[in-house]
């Protein structure tokens, strides 16, 4: 078929006298088409008029659009079936002609951001080599809408108390926060409704209200609103993430952190300058970061188990076991747990990313076997001092006793007090030389060598 400027160019040249053999030789088309042309008279090509093979099955094709749920492949199966010679490209011709399953397409919008006006935050999940293994992370990003700055951090899971250490860590990467902080309608800060409509928890809303901005949510459907997050994820899984592996979390996040300088520094064709460029003029307008930032935590009250551990999070940690029973304070945060018995008794542990199922001991807290139970017990202090030559005995009683340790010097004490002392510790001597440390004999013992002088022991005839 021939051009418009072709077509314009035959019938100019045929009004200055040109033949059809001429006007051919000098555009290189045929003879034929030149005098179709110059027949029509008309620049506009002629409508092509013929029956098209699908025309007879518009009926059937409709309805069988709407049972195959818009499936081509299967509707031209079924229309073949029926005795049709149609191809499926002739049929999917015919569709998009007589518009059958297509909707008429819109114009996208577009948006435009004064500095600091908006920063976006959202998640996505992507799969990451690390230490070997391949396993599913949460990418969390937030862009600012101006300069398109991007700044992300990955997570084993994402929940409220990672969202404010994520925004945290943003905040301090981009020196300040927009006023509005876009989102999707998450229920990590979404309390209740979508959109405009949207009440973010209080928690979420008093931390937005540390950094002077003030949580937004798009329209339920309207992803696109928050195309300046949603954008980078596909660049950090095919640039960032691709061919890449990492030791471990820290490693992780601290090559993001490293990728993100360089992205951000690098031109962008799409903007026609760098983020760090559009930044410097952004940065003025930004809500300035708090003179204190203090670290995303969460508090929980535990009761120390009788091995002497904390479980938090199914992770546990250890404490002196002269906390065993005892209630503690425990205060997590991204990289520490602080476990706290009073003001002066405090224990850190560092915080391992993946904590279920793990065990975090300090030697302090977990002597060698064999060791643990010679650590002094109030009652073994009192008896030592009261009577120093009970030392060995008392450790006898420790490692041979059948009692639990801690009832049987409470007795031993109570005899000690309340018994004379050289039948007592006579009682005692004897025990230790023949391996007795079953306190009720050596109460039955002591009683025996006081008892002609405080009572007489007999039959009926002392009575």
């Amino acid at each position: 078929m021939l051009r418009h400027e072709q077509r314009v160019a035959i019938l100019e040249m045929r009004q200055r006298g040109l033949s059809p053999r001429q006007i051919a030789r000098t555009l290189g088309v045929s003879k034929g088409a030149v005098k179709k042309v110059i027949a029509s008279g008309s620049v506009v090509p002629p409508p092509i008029i013929r029956e098209e093979k699908a025309a007879p099955y518009r009926q059937e094709i409709l309805e069988l659009h709407a049972t195959c749920k818009g499936n081509l492949t299967r509707v031209h199966e079924e229309v073949v079936a029926m005795g049709a010679d149609l191809s499926y490209q002739a049929l999917t011709a015919y569709c998009r002609r007589q518009e059958i399953g297509t909707s008429e397409p819109k114009a996208c919008g577009e948006y435009h951001f004064k500095p600091g006006q908006e920063g976006q935050h959202d998640t996505s999940p992507h799969r990451v080599r690390m230490a070997g293994k391949e396993r599913l992370v949460q990418t969390a990003s937030l862009a600012l809408c101006y300069s398109r700055m991007l700044f992300f951090q990955c997570y084993p899971t994402f929940n409220r108390f990672l969202c404010k250490v994520f925004l945290t860590t943003a905040a301090r990467y981009m020196e300040g926060s927009c006023e509005t902080m876009m989102i999707d309608n998450t229920h990590v800060v979404v309390l209740r409704g979508t959109g405009a409509d949207m009440v973010p928890a209080p928690e979420m809303a008093a931390f937005a209200d540390r950094f002077g901005f003030t949580f937004r949510a798009h329209e339920k459907g309207d992803a696109n609103r928050s195309a300046r997050v949603e954008r980078p994820f596909s660049f950090i899984e095919n640039n960032f993430l691709a061919g890449r592996s990492f030791t471990d979390w820290h490693d992780l996040n601290q090559q993001a952190l490293a990728w993100c300088d360089k992205v951000n520094r690098s031109y962008k064709k799409h903007i026609r300058a760098r983020p760090v460029e559009l930044y410097a003029s952004e940065r003025p307008h930004l809500q300035p970061l708090p003179v204190w930032i203090p670290e995303p935590y969460l508090l929980h009250h535990r009761t120390v188990d009788s091995k002497g551990y904390v479980n938090v999070s199914c992770t546990r940690y250890s404490v002196p076991t002269r906390w065993i029973g005892h209630q503690v304070e425990v205060r997590e945060t991204w990289h520490e747990m602080t476990i706290k018995l009073d003001e002066r008794s405090t224990v850190v542990h560092e915080r391992p990313v993946d904590g279920a199922g793990r065990t975090v001991s300090r030697p302090e807290h977990r002597p060698p076997r064999g060791t643990s139970r010679r650590q002094p017990i109030r009652e073994e202090q009192v008896l030592v001092g009261l009577y120093p030559e009970l030392a060995e005995y008392v450790r006898g009683l420790r490692d041979k006793g059948k009692k639990q340790i801690t009832l049987a010097l409470r007795r031993l004490l109570r005899m000690a007090r309340e018994y004379p002392k050289e039948p007592f510790l006579a009682a005692v001597a004897e025990a230790q030389r023949f391996g007795l440390y079953e306190l009720d004999r050596v109460e039955r013992m002591v009683i025996r060598r006081i008892a002609g002088d405080y009572f007489q022991l007999g039959g009926d005839d002392d009575r």
